[in-house]
Order: structure tokens, then C-alpha cells, then sequence
């Protein structure tokens, strides 16, 4: 987060919420025309504010909260892509289970293994606390098997869902392991995310004046982002078809693109030496993911009348144990070095690889 400057506010973070507006007002849905590429580019152009401003934001706060602000502004993003999806063309019950997956995986294996690979390359090792790496595991392993795993096994509904009970009881466990988990990162054991001075961002806090107006500007770029996806939500789909990829893959763009942002944060960080900030960054949106988004689309998913396909295939689901059976002792040493993020980076390889050809 040492990137953001808290002494000024960036001219392109205040144009791009207001061109983003006024592009979805002007150009309205936008199908496989050249209008969606502008369309694409403000919508890129406004996450990349949105995490700007959340930010600062985090800046003032102070860690671990910042950490905290940023997945909950990645999180808002992606709820949005989600739905604005959810409500274009055909139905699609399985887009929020491909979302989820997809960061998971991108969070767990790609960015995590590529920050790694790069604070390995600067420093030979980086350090971090066991304790607050061990936590969001914690918290994660659990949520993504009642999520993305139990539905295959359940046998109130037939096939790899929920009945509307049991996605009301999931839903409501995810958010209280997320709550658990901000307590624990909030108050009693904060300390488990801090690693010392060498993980402290040496800048200048911004002045009150400053956070509340990018807090403001925050706001403005994911209401952009939103309305922004909904307007390419046709072009997106049409473009999976149209390149007869699987479908799967739109989960992996949604993903993709509200983490984007938040990868260049993590991925500076640990060029700096900060690998702690790094993983409270990644892990963190994961955990934030699934705790918010998940309840959040099972709402509108209720309201639409639309079911939500859940369970993922046996071999992802082999895929992603493996995947978090390496986290584990990745994340149970304090420690990593270049092997650790080579492994991860292959494993997120194998996930893309058997998206294709499964």
C-alpha cells in the first residue's frame, strides 16, 4: 500500500468514476462492438481507482484494518461483475461457483506463488507470520469446502446444489467465520498480522480532509465498476462463445479483473521485503470472497428466482485439496524461498490447463 500518494489525489482517480458514469449512461449494454473496448477500458481504468482510493483509505487506517478495506473494496467489484452476469442473457447458475473457484485458485496458487517468486528473487527468503498465514487458512479451508465441495455430497437436492435451507445455513456460516475471523485480526491477536518495521509502509499518513474525499471518490468508482460490468456483461458473453471457450472461463475473467488491482499491491510489496502485507492482501481477498460474495448472491440468487450450481468437478475438487494441502506447509515455516512459489505457480497452471481440457 506504500505505493498511493496521501499528499495529493491522482487528476486520473477523479475523471475516470465520472467518464465510467457517463460512458454506461451514454453507450448503455454493449455487444462484440469497437464501443466495448471503451467500455473495457474505463471499466479497468475505475478498479484500478477504486483500490487507489481504498488505498489511502487503508493508509489512514493503519494495518491490519487496511488490508480489510482493500478486500472489501475488491470483494464490492466483484459482487457486482457477479450479478450484473447473473442478470444478462441466459441463465448461468454456475458463474458464482466459477467466480469463487477462480479466485481461490488465483489467490491461493497465482498470486501468492508469483509474490513469492518475486520477494525470493530480490531477498533469497521473505518471513512472515505463521500465526496470521495459519488463521486465514483457517478460515478459508472450511469455507471453500462447504461452498464449492459439500454440494456434491449432499442428497436433499439432486445434483451438485443446495436446497434453498441449506444454501441458507451455508451463507450464514460463511459469515460468521468472517466475522470470527475480523475479530481475531481486529483485536485480540492484530498482532498476528503485523511482522515489525520492516512490513510498516514508510509513508506519510493522508490528512483527514484527504481519506474522506477519496472514501467519497472510493464510492463513485465501484458504483462505475458496477454499472460498467453490467453494460459489457452481453460482450463478455458473447465473447466466450464466439471463441468457443468454456464457460467456466468468464468465472476466471470476473476473478481476473477485481484482482488485478490488488495483485500489483501484493507483488510491490514483496519486492520490498514485506511479504506479510503481501499474503494479508491475497489471502485476505480470498477469505473476503468468499464470506461476503457468497451470501450476497445467494440473496439476489433467491430473489431472481435463479438456483445456483455450487460443486465442483471431482477433479477440481482433488486439484484444490492438493492446492491447499501445499498452503499448508508453504505457509507452516515463517519462511519461503523460490521453490515454494515455482510450486504454486504450477499448480495454478493445472487449474487453467484442465479449465480447457478437463
Amino acid at each position: 500500500m506504500a505505493g498511493a500518494p496521501t499528499d495529493r489525489i491522482p487528476l486520473y482517480t477523479i475523471a475516470l468514476p465520472v467518464i465510467g458514469v457517463a460512458a454506461w449512461l451514454v453507450i448503455g449494454k454493449a455487444g462484440l462492438e469497437p464501443l466495448a473496448l471503451l467500455l473495457v477500458a474505463a471499466l479497468l481504468g475505475n478498479v484500478i481507482a477504486a483500490v487507489h482510493h481504498a488505498e489511502v483509505v487503508a493508509i489512514k487506517v493503519g494495518e491490519p484494518f487496511g488490508a480489510i478495506i482493500l478486500a472489501l473494496a475488491v470483494t464490492t467489484i466483484e459482487v457486482g461483475m457477479i450479478i450484473a452476469l447473473m442478470l444478462t442473457g441466459e441463465p448461468n447458475p454456475a458463474l458464482m461457483r466459477d467466480s469463487v473457484h477462480a479466485v481461490v485458485m488465483l489467490v491461493v496458487h497465482g498470486l501468492a506463488g508469483l509474490c513469492i517468486v518475486v520477494g525470493a528473487i530480490r531477498h533469497r527468503e521473505s518471513e512472515f507470520r505463521v500465526e496470521g498465514a495459519n488463521a486465514f487458512l483457517a478460515v478459508l479451508i472450511p469455507m471453500a469446502t462447504l461452498v464449492l465441495v459439500v454440494p456434491n455430497f449432499v442428497v436433499s437436492a439432486p445434483g451438485p446444489y443446495y436446497t434453498p435451507l441449506q444454501l441458507t445455513f451455508v451463507s450464514i456460516a460463511c459469515l460468521a467465520l468472517y466475522g470470527a475471523f475480523l475479530f481475531i485480526q481486529t483485536n485480540w491477536h492484530k498482532d498476528y498480522f503485523l511482522a515489525g518495521r520492516d512490513d510498516v509502509a514508510e509513508v506519510a499518513p493522508p490528512s483527514g480532509r484527504m481519506a474522506l474525499a477519496s472514501f467519497g471518490l472510493m464510492c463513485v468508482s465501484l458504483f462505475s465498476v458496477v454499472v460498467l460490468a453490467k453494460s459489457l456483461s452481453p460482450a463478455l458473453l458473447e465473447g466466450v462463445g464466439a471463441a468457443g471457450a468454456p464457460i467456466a472461463i468468464a468465472g476466471v475473467i470476473v476473478a481476473a479483473v477485481v484482482l488485478l488491482p490488488e495483485t500489483t499491491a501484493a507483488v510491490r510489496a514483496a519486492a520490498a521485503n514485506r511479504l506479510q502485507s503481501s499474503l494479508n492482501l491475497a489471502l485476505g481477498s480470498a477469505v473476503a470472497c468468499i464470506g461476503l460474495t457468497v451470501p450476497t448472491v445467494a440473496v439476489v440468487a433467491w430473489w431472481i428466482g435463479q438456483p445456483l450450481q455450487l460443486g465442483i468437478s471431482p477433479g477440481a475438487t482433488v486439484l484444490m485439496g492438493l492446492g491447499f494441502l501445499v498452503a499448508i506447509i508453504t505457509y507452516g515455516t515463517g519462511r519461503t524461498n523460490v521453490l515454494s512459489g515455482i510450486v504454486h505457480l504450477v499448480l495454478l497452471a493445472a487449474y487453467i490447463f484442465y479449465i480447457f481440457a478437463p
